[in-house]
């Protein structure tokens, strides 16, 4: 198989055709071009905000940022863990604080 650059505008038209349309086969179909060729576009347009490809630096920064992101959503979670236990530590012990007869 080989590999077609499209234009921009290419792209942009079909992708405003399948939000008008609805329906990504249809259009594909229409154009002579695979449907996953259109899903791939329309995800760029979500990560990116354009179907224009990001120059290497800027993708280079992009997954690095989201490294960072992941990394720091897993010690949030993680911190968030550890204060839910303290806070269920110190209930605890003002219960047993609080009791007549502590045994």
């Amino acid at each position: 198989m080989k590999r077609r650059d499209y234009t921009q505008e290419f792209k942009e038209q079909v992708l405003r055709e399948c939000q008008e349309v609805g329906n990504v086969a249809v259009v594909a179909r229409r154009h002579n071009i695979s449907a996953n060729t259109i899903h791939t576009w329309r995800r760029k347009v979500r990560e990116t905000g354009s179907t224009k490809p990001l120059p290497a630096a800027d993708v280079k920064r992009l997954r690095e940022l989201e490294t960072r992101l992941a990394r720091f959503s897993t010690e949030n979670d993680r911190l968030k863990r550890i204060v839910a236990e303290k806070e269920l530590q110190i209930t605890i012990m003002e219960e047993v604080r609080d009791s007549k007869n502590p045994r």
